[in-house]
């Protein structure tokens, strides 16, 4: 009898955990795309739109990363199941990003020896994205199915 409301109880809290973070990466998803649509006007006004494009293009994947967390959640909310696949997804994009964002970083810092390209260090990624999108294509094709 108490072990049966223990469980309900602790499984209406974590429904209650799972709305709070969906409310969550709802209002972040809103503020990130007020963030990129500040940036990019910033950017346009401030006569150096390439650069401050790129910029806002970081917004963006951060904005992807909460997409795919949003849809985890949905799946979680439907199903009960969380794939690995959206751990690697999440990944990729933070890799990716990195990317993209250092690049950009190194050329409008403001003096060179603040920031400079590390060739080691753009491998490195280069080497962490080969790697997550192995274990992609292992994790999504795996005759297992992608939950494990």
């Amino acid at each position: 009898m108490f072990e049966q409301r223990l469980l309900t109880g602790l499984n209406g809290f974590n429904r209650f955990l799972h709305v709070l973070l969906a409310v969550a990466m709802g209002a972040a998803s809103v503020m990130v795309i007020l963030d990129f649509g500040s940036s990019a006007l910033a950017a346009w006004h401030g006569g150096n739109a390439a650069q401050g494009f790129f910029h806002a293009l970081g917004s963006l994947f951060v904005l992807w990363t909460l997409s795919t967390l949003i849809s985890a959640e949905i799946t979680y909310v439907q199903t009960g199941r969380v794939y690995v696949r959206v751990f690697v997804e999440v990944a990729m994009i933070s890799v990716i990003r990195e990317l993209i964002i250092q690049p950009v970083q190194v050329m409008t810092s403001a003096t060179a020896t603040a920031q400079s390209f590390n060739p080691v260090h753009y491998g490195l990624l280069l080497g962490g994205l080969l790697i997550c999108g192995i274990v992609y294509k292992l994790v999504s094709s795996s005759p297992a199915g992608p939950e494990h």
